[in-house]
């Protein structure tokens, strides 16, 4: 075989380099993708460099986090729906494990003055992290005039007038693939082989029984996680940041799982973990089981929550994945995807103005005829300022990695709530 050609690893390979790539999936998408560009393409050659960029254009087209499902599809592309399966769950596992026992420190320290110092150091890393992922999007996204004006668009219908996240990108969607309908054509492809029907039988099928069986016990709690991450997973095109602030509206203000306080701080400590940002949903439904029902409930939570987080993105994988050539031949589907992407940048910063303004002042009112948030200016934390100011500086201008700068933003805030400072 020529060396240039893609090689076909055993199990047992694929074992190692993909639980290598979970353990070390740190950084968000952008640092992940990367990684497994440098696994699977530059070092093991298990792919080609087009194989690998039509891919990652298929996990954008598709809802769910786009770095765990490139991994999953590289596993299918090699070894099928079994490798599909590995690689997918190498990705998760670690980081699900650590934020598990991160959550249950939390539950137990969270109160503790210097422990909230520490995550007040956290929080003000987390606007500039949201804020970064904002300027990564920009760069990308935001090519034509039409593009700032959508993604002004949105972030306008959300700031201003609280408009549902999956109306947006619903919206967005139909305009870009409206557009491209008048301007472009379709390319014709060959059909393809596919059990596309038995595929999504089976795949839904265990997506939705545990909410059968939650259903049918009377677990109204427990349905009630598993609906709502279940209907989460299906709207989050453009990666968690992008569906942070429709999932805080909904677990703190409509069903009251948690506070403002500790939805930031589930983003801050998700941030601090390897695999997808998303694991997120695994931390809030760890708290709200907790506060539910103790810690059996908590544990039950959370594997529900990632059941119906992940099992979706198996589902989307393995149905599409035959039909990747067909899908990279429509246009029309990739305006839309443009359209989507270029909304959500406004999605962002309305997330990124959201979590600054409750990071910042300690009574910000949500409670209004329109969505403008609007903050008690005498409740601002000079601490959170400081500390905010500092994360720019030593994230934006000095590039400091992500795991440092947490660690030296939550050490700061330690050292300062032990002075009485924070």
């Amino acid at each position: 075989m020529n060396a240039s050609e893609p090689t076909t690893p055993t199990k047992s390979e694929m074992f190692a380099v993909f639980g290598r790539i979970g353990l070390l999936s740190f950084g968000g998408p952008a640092a992940q993708i990367a990684l497994m560009h440098d696994m699977l393409v530059a070092r093991h050659k298990w792919l080609n460099e087009q194989e690998y960029l039509r891919a990652l254009s298929l996990c954008m087209l598709l809802p769910g986090p786009e770095a765990m499902q490139l991994a999953t599809y590289a596993g299918w592309r090699l070894r099928g729906v079994v490798g599909g399966v590995l690689a997918g769950l190498l990705f998760v596992i670690p980081g699900a494990l650590v934020i598990l026992g991160l959550a249950f420190v939390y539950i137990q320290l969270g109160t503790v003055p210097v422990v909230q110092g520490v995550f007040l150091g956290i929080k003000a890393a987390v606007i500039v992290i949201v804020l970064q992922a904002l300027l990564r999007l920009m760069r990308k996204a935001l090519d034509t005039r039409s593009s700032w004006l959508l993604a002004l668009a949105a972030f306008v219908a959300l700031f201003v007038f609280g408009v549902p996240f999956p109306v947006i990108v619903i919206c967005a969607g139909l305009l870009g693939f409206k557009f491209a309908e008048s301007t472009t054509h379709s390319v014709t492809v060959a059909p393809v082989e596919a059990h596309t029907g038995r595929t999504i039988a089976i795949w839904g099928t265990l997506w939705a029984t545990p909410l059968f069986v939650l259903w049918i016990t009377g677990q109204d709690f427990l349905l009630q996680i598993g609906v709502f991450f279940s209907k989460l997973a299906v709207v989050t095109f453009g990666g968690a940041y992008a569906v942070l602030a429709y999932m805080t509206q909904q677990v703190v203000q409509d069903y009251g799982w948690v506070t403002t306080g500790q939805m930031i701080d589930a983003l801050g400590l998700a941030e601090t973990t390897p695999g997808p940002l998303i694991l997120v949903t695994e931390f809030i439904a760890l708290l709200a089981g907790f506060a539910e029902g103790g810690i059996w409930m908590a544990l039950c939570a959370g594997v529900i929550a990632l059941w119906v987080t992940f099992t979706p993105c198996f589902l989307w994988i393995f149905a599409a994945g035959p039909y990747l050539e067909h899908i990279a031949a429509r246009p029309r589907l990739s305006a839309a995807l443009q359209s989507i992407t270029a909304a959500i940048v406004g999605v962002i910063l309305n997330l990124s103005v959201w979590f600054a303004l409750h990071v910042l002042f300690a009574k910000v009112d949500d409670a209004r005829l329109l969505a403008l948030p609007a903050p008690d200016l005498s409740s601002l934390n000079p601490t959170a300022l400081a500390l905010t100011a500092l994360a720019i500086v030593l994230m934006l201008g000095l590039k400091m990695s992500l795991l440092t700068a947490l660690a030296l933003l939550a050490g700061l805030g330690g050292v300062l709530s032990l002075t009485g400072l924070a």
